[in-house]
């Protein structure tokens, strides 16, 4: 009568299925090219513009607009995790008893049944070649067991036997590997900062949703430096950084293209930069008639009396692109002039043009004159808290392929035959779990090397 399984059997037989192994990794695939294929933490609009309300509806009940992170593609990856290590469970123990056997034993007969067991015939007597092929056996292969035979004896020796722990080092990597994701894609994040010179931010953001996440510290952006070719290209560029945390400066340091700098787990790269937007300018002002010049220094927001009592000008802000009848005249200063009669209008001074204000023809006219140009440096910012499981999953995939694919567990057996006259029958065969054929070479490597003792 079939014993009824109880529920953790039936759980533990359905974990240790190979089947579920396949499974999970098809589907696995198949939800990695869909998350390749639909946009990625994009904005509502976006999807509804590309597939529709009701497909919109439906990615975001089963989180596929960030499919990575969602609660059932992570699932799979933990079923996955679950079989590999109920699997190596379940077959480690016959794997086990194969590496660590109570007592050593072998079958010559099956060794004498090989298809690479080579016979050789030797013009030495029996005792005089049986100890020399021992020693041999020993210092080449390993342990030497013997038997007597009615027509001589038979020797076993073996090594490798370890090896065939190699697959579950390969399982043990596979686990660290997904382990090592899953911790930094939950945990971890990669985001972006702007910081002018002279700025200060313990806040980056994060691509594409652009939510603000905290690095537990601030970075400030001392100084920044771009150097360019002649072609107007740029050479490099540096960031001068400071971090500081709980209101003291831990630390400054230069960073470059691939030169990041790393703080706590927490990784932070040159990847751009950009004109920062300016807050003063100086201005000549210019009284036509009589070209009187008066020079002010205006910060943005600022407000100043004009020569002459001609009325206020505020500077209002800056532009990084200034349109004038359909041409971008790039950088401009925009303020407002209010006339002695209350009037006022707004007028554009391109960092480019300098005396582009002179075209409105009125009684007085600005000129920039001086601004200091800053920049913005653009950085990445990066956390993983699992890239040393990451890293460790690699060495060990290394190791266990090498072990896998490179190394493997060999028997040999040599039997010595008395003969009537006073020479001696020699048979060698060996066995291999991979490579026979490298085990076939190996077999007459050691019959050349024997003939000779």
């Amino acid at each position: 009568m079939k014993k009824n399984k109880t529920i953790p059997e039936l759980i533990w037989q359905f974990f240790c299925s190979v089947k579920l192994a396949v499974y999970t990794l098809v589907l696995i695939a198949a939800t990695s090219i869909i998350g390749t294929i639909i946009l990625q933490n994009g904005t509502q609009q976006q999807y509804i513009s590309l597939y529709g309300e009701a497909f919109y509806n439906l990615i975001k009940v089963f989180n596929i607009d960030d499919m990575y992170h969602a609660w059932w593609f992570l699932l799979l990856i933990v079923i996955l995790c679950i079989n590999i290590v109920v699997c190596s469970i379940e077959r480690l123990s016959i794997t086990w008893k194969i590496i660590f056997p109570k007592q050593l034993k072998f079958n010559p007969e099956r060794f004498r049944k090989l298809k690479n067991l080579e016979t050789f015939t030797i013009d030495k007597t029996f005792e005089s070649i049986s100890k020399d092929y021992e020693t041999f056996l020993s210092k080449t292969v390993g342990k030497v067991i013997k038997k007597q035979t009615e027509s001589g004896m038979v020797m076993y020796a073996e090594k490798g036997r370890w090896t065939r722990i190699g697959v579950y080092v390969i399982h043990s990597s596979i686990i660290l590997l997904i382990i090592g994701a899953l911790i930094g894609g939950i945990f971890g994040f990669k985001a972006s900062l702007q910081l002018d010179e002279g700025a200060t931010s313990d806040v980056a953001f994060l691509f594409k949703k652009r939510t603000p996440v905290n690095m537990g510290f601030s970075i400030k952006c001392n100084e920044f430096d771009v150097k360019f070719y002649d072609t107007g290209a740029p050479e490099e560029f540096r960031s001068n950084l400071t971090i500081i945390e709980n209101g003291k400066e831990s630390f400054t340091k230069d960073i470059r293209v691939n030169h990041p700098l790393r703080y706590k787990g927490i990784n932070i790269f040159q990847s751009s930069y950009g004109t920062a937007r300016l807050d003063s300018v100086v201005l000549d002002i210019i009284m036509l008639p009589d070209k009187d010049v008066t020079t002010k220094t205006i910060k943005i927001g600022q407000e100043i009396q004009l020569p002459e009592d001609q009325g206020l000008f505020k500077l209002e802000g800056f532009l990084p692109h200034f349109d004038f009848r359909g041409n971008n005249l790039g950088e401009a200063f925009v303020g407002r002039i209010t006339q002695k009669d209350g009037n006022s209008f707004q007028i554009a001074l391109p960092t480019k043009f300098p005396a582009f204000d002179k075209m409105r023809k009125g009684i007085f006219a600005f000129v920039v004159k001086e601004f200091e140009q800053k920049y913005y440096t653009g950085l990445q910012v990066t956390k993983d808290p699992g890239v040393w499981y990451v890293y460790s999953g690699f060495i060990l995939m290394i190791i266990g392929c090498w072990i896998t694919f490179f190394m493997s567990h060999r028997s040999y057996f040599v039997e010595i035959k008395k003969n009537k006259t006073n020479n001696s029958e020699i048979s060698i065969s060996g066995t291999t779990n991979r490579n026979s054929q490298g085990m076939k070479l190996e077999i007459q490597k050691i019959v050349t090397k024997l003939k000779d003792k």
